[in-house]
């Protein structure tokens, strides 16, 4: 039986979402992109065009599971701002659609993708793109996040069912 999760990588510029159907033994990718939003758009009609873009998306493919990065703090205050405002567009958009939402760090992500915490962007991309079997790299790189998002939900799910 196959389950398909989102993963979401939250940005004002330019939201991630990527889907991954988990099998048994495999996980295979079905959908990613962005939705980008305009610097010359007012900030909540950035937002609003986030929130409709995702629950779009979800309609479309139907996943069973979701997951979003973490908040990860910088220094630049209002980039922190405008991400966490996008991640709660982002859990509202899949509230909206029923779904229960994990949440990861970025650290978390790594680590479950990769096997190693600090791995670089690179080197995450390169390990999505060999676990889901693509011919590429996933572009652009908040879709490539996205899918990692959705592996790392994945495998934290399987990990959940074994330790039951």
């Amino acid at each position: 039986m196959s389950t398909m999760v989102i993963g979401i990588d939250p940005g004002m510029a330019a939201t991630g979402y990527g889907l991954v159907s988990d099998m048994e033994d495999s996980l295979s990718c079905v959908a990613h992109g962005v939705i980008k939003t305009s610097a010359s758009q007012k900030h909540h009609e950035r937002l609003q065009l986030i929130h409709r873009g995702l629950k779009e998306v979800i309609d479309m493919h139907s996943p069973q599971s979701a997951a979003v990065e973490k908040l990860f703090f910088s220094k630049n205050v209002s980039t922190a701002m405008a991400v966490g405002q996008c991640r709660g567009v982002a859990l509202l958009a899949m509230a909206d659609r029923g779904l229960d939402v994990s949440e990861y760090t970025p650290g978390e992500i790594k680590q479950a993708v990769s096997g190693y915490g600090a791995a670089t962007k690179l080197q995450l991309q390169q390990m999505v793109q060999m676990l889901l079997e693509l011919d590429e790299v996933p572009r652009p790189e908040h879709a490539a996040d996205a899918l990692a998002v959705a592996i790392c939900h994945a495998h934290s799910r399987k990990m959940e069912m074994l330790l039951r």
